[in-house]
């Protein structure tokens, strides 16, 4: 749709969750812990509508919430102290990543097929720009 907009912002998304997922690669490295990577599924590159592409986004937000707390309820029953200080620092994170993600919904939600509003919000989502991790409290830079 020649949105350039939305594409910046899935960029930049996609760039700070490889970020996220390396602060916890290393965090695993760092303590001796077992790493194992896995295949994981292709994400979905063809939406019916942008509405559907913001939607899955936030849904995906709400699931690596849910999987965030439980890996933190482990380290609390395990009493893993650092761990559950280092996973802190998602916890917050993820409550920023999940207003983000549905604010974007809200924000289509309000404009609807409307051309000049979603003109608009692509303008926005141009503006926003990659911004490197380079601390996480309880640990030194990362990436």
């Amino acid at each position: 749709m020649n949105l350039t907009g939305f594409a910046n912002w899935f960029h930049v998304q996609a760039q700070e969750e490889r970020d996220h997922a390396m602060l916890i690669f290393n965090y695993m490295v760092k303590v001796g812990g077992k790493i194992a990577l896995g295949a994981i599924a292709a994400p979905p590159s063809d939406f019916p509508s942008i509405g559907d592409a913001l939607q899955l986004t936030y849904n995906h937000e709400l699931e690596v919430t849910r999987s965030i707390y439980s890996i933190l309820d482990i380290a609390l029953e395990e009493k893993d102290h650092k761990t559950s200080a280092f996973l802190q620092w998602f916890v917050n994170e993820q409550t920023e990543e999940e207003a983000n993600a549905d604010n974007n919904v809200k924000k289509l939600d309000l404009v609807g097929n409307d051309g000049r509003g979603i003109l608009m919000m692509d303008g926005e989502m141009a503006a926003r720009v990659y911004t490197p991790i380079t601390a996480v409290p309880n640990q030194a830079p990362a990436i």
